[in-house]
């Protein structure tokens, strides 16, 4: 098994803005009420445009496929949260906690890939979990020890309990669950996605330990983390709000390990957590996605859907 894929799916937007329907339990959204929705839509377009740019020049292989203006999808930036492909050829497509969310969903998505010369077995379909409002996010609430097998997830209104045990039994997966809080105006809320305050590499975690209030269930993720021999670098509620924990390691060329963060993420950290960052990647890469982050509360992880399909 891969932990890390050289071959990354983004979708470019084409309606990008600010969405009201995920903005009620996602705590990171601004209203940037001085700009106009089309200036929003052409500012994220050059942000993602020019993180697509760097990523292609350290040798990750990105396939981009555009939005459609069909739909009314100001998320479809973040594709990571409705589909998920893994190296038995199996694709998993996940139930989204907003209506025009669900919307992403696109069949023609999966001809690209086969296009592209990659294999699709089977589908694992949890998206009429909707009906009984029950969520489950994809790798935005999933974060997956490929290797090891192990899976975890801070549970939350979009990260049903259940459904990720569910989960885990159909992709042979242990399950490892918590919660995670972060303090909104004094009250401690759940994080909304798990990717936001944890990031799994190949040989180190990143992860903001302090949010996981109750000792018991912080004791019982460390530990988990140090059986599988990953390095824990943790990192502050401060520096989750400027999405440090919204990190992908990725493959470029020759099989080198990057890990991909906005700039953002970068400022926040400090000197100690960058050195022992570069000791595990050939490089940091990082890109401006400060539009991005603040209309759609999600950065360079939501953005970026691993594909690790068989080829041909």
């Amino acid at each position: 098994m891969k932990q890390t894929t050289n071959t990354i799916l983004m979708i470019r937007p084409v309606n990008f803005r600010m969405n009201e329907q995920t903005a009620v339990n996602n705590y990171y959204q601004k209203v940037l009420d001085n700009l106009l929705p089309e200036t929003v839509n052409a500012k994220a377009q050059k942000e993602f445009d020019t993180f697509v740019e760097k990523l292609q020049q350290v040798g990750v292989h990105v396939i981009v496929v555009n939005d459609t203006k069909d739909t009314d999808t100001p998320d479809s930036i973040f594709p990571n949260n409705w589909i998920s492909f893994h190296q038995n050829g199996t694709v998993g497509l996940y139930p989204m906690f907003a209506e025009n969310r669900r919307l992403e969903r696109r069949d023609d998505v999966l001809d690209i890939l086969e296009a592209k010369g990659f294999v699709i077995n089977d589908i694992v379909d949890y998206t009429s979990a909707e009906e009984q409002s029950v969520f489950l996010e994809g790798t935005g609430s999933l974060l997956l020890d490929r290797v090891n097998k192990k899976a975890y997830c801070a549970i939350s209104p979009r990260a049903d309990e259940d459904l990720f045990i569910e989960f885990c039994e159909d992709f042979d997966y242990m399950p490892v669950w918590f919660t995670a809080n972060q303090t909104v105006n004094g009250k401690r809320m759940p994080i909304y996605h798990t990717n936001v305050m944890m990031c799994l590499g190949e040989t180190f975690a990143v992860i903001c330990l302090s949010s996981i209030d109750d000792k018991k269930e912080r004791k019982l993720v460390v530990q988990h983390l140090k059986e599988t021999g990953k390095e824990i670098i943790d990192i502050s509620e401060d520096q989750v709000n400027c999405f440090a924990g919204n990190m992908l390691q990725v493959k470029g060329a020759n099989d080198e390990l990057y890990l991909v963060m906005s700039q953002s993420a970068y400022a926040s950290l400090t000197n100690t957590q960058l050195e022992t960052l570069k000791k595990h990647n050939k490089a940091i890469v990082s890109s401006s996605l400060d539009i991005i982050e603040a209309c759609g509360g999600g950065s360079a992880r939501c953005m970026m859907a691993e594909v690790f399909l068989p080829k041909a």
